[in-house]
């Protein structure tokens, strides 16, 4: 079984310098007219992929039909310090939480919250 996320956005390209910067490399990638319509993108046995709104209104138009907000995700990372955070906007800022993990969380460039952890 896997489990892979779709996040939709107006535009996909803003997004890809936060996943590279997790060390996500593209897998596949659909142009839609000039821009990317959608993108899968992979980090070892992980996966999240962007669609567009338009890709989506020509792929599944009854989904595009749906509000489909922000999402967010949640990853375990091995070192959280060694990820660069600087172009993001922080939602809450690093702290300890109950349940044993440094984490800090963050919005993408498309819109959606990603909190990013580190087991302590």
């Amino acid at each position: 079984m896997k489990l892979t996320p779709v996040l939709y956005v107006d535009a996909i390209e803003p997004s890809l310098p936060f996943w590279t910067a997790l060390g996500f490399t593209t897998r596949i990638s659909v142009l839609e007219g000039e821009r990317l319509g959608f993108v899968s993108l992979v980090r070892d046995d992980l996966e999240v992929m962007y669609q567009t709104r338009v890709n989506l209104g020509h792929d599944i138009p009854v989904l595009a039909e749906l509000s489909l907000g922000p999402q967010a995700l949640y990853i375990e990372l091995e070192d959280l310090d060694a990820v660069d955070l600087s172009t993001v906007e922080t939602i809450v800022p690093r702290r300890e939480a109950s349940y044993g993990a440094r984490e800090i969380w963050v919005r993408e460039p498309g819109g959606h919250i990603v909190g990013l952890a580190q087991r302590m």
